[in-house]
């Protein structure tokens, strides 16, 4: 027996009958095709899933598609604006915080989360933001150095703005 849910994908309204069996992270890739949200290990170990839910970073790989209903959801595909790459994908680029690229998403939608929520995190800080995301290349100190690059960015832009 399917179930309506509704939820805002990268900022488009989605309406879709699902089984209630059906992870998030299936939902997104299988039925809106949504495929840069990465299926890793299926444990919520590995973050390769990793989304933004109502602006939270969770493992969609740990949460049904119905749980989602009402939900905002931000997907890797969602964070450029206006063909412009959001900080954090650039400070990735810049910073060589990628080398295979399969924990990228997950890595980059948690450092969007706490960004979020803390504009200026410390080096500390940035580690236990994505201590729930393996990567297997980088080492993750380039991945540091992408967010902490990302957060000079984002206080450049908003001094601008003042």
């Amino acid at each position: 027996m399917a179930i309506r849910i509704a939820v805002k994908v990268n900022g488009r309204a989605q309406v879709h009958d699902v089984e209630p069996r059906l992870l998030l992270v299936h939902y997104l890739r299988d039925v809106l095709s949504l495929t840069g949200t990465h299926v890793g290990c299926e444990t919520s170990l590995c973050g390769a899933c990793t989304v933004l839910l109502d602006g939270q970073a969770v493992k969609s790989c740990t949460l049904l598609a119905v749980q989602a209903d009402g939900a905002d959801i931000t997907t890797i595909e969602g964070l450029a604006r206006d063909g412009q790459l959001h900080p954090v994908q650039e400070g990735f680029w810049e910073e060589h915080g990628l080398q295979c690229g399969y924990c990228t998403p997950g890595m980059i939608l948690a450092g969007v989360a706490l960004l979020n929520e803390n504009p200026n995190p410390s080096e500390a800080d940035i580690r236990r933001a994505i201590a729930g995301n393996l990567c297997r290349c980088t080492g993750y100190q380039h991945i540091v150095n992408a967010i902490q690059s990302a957060a000079r960015k984002l206080k450049q832009k908003s001094r601008k703005k003042s």
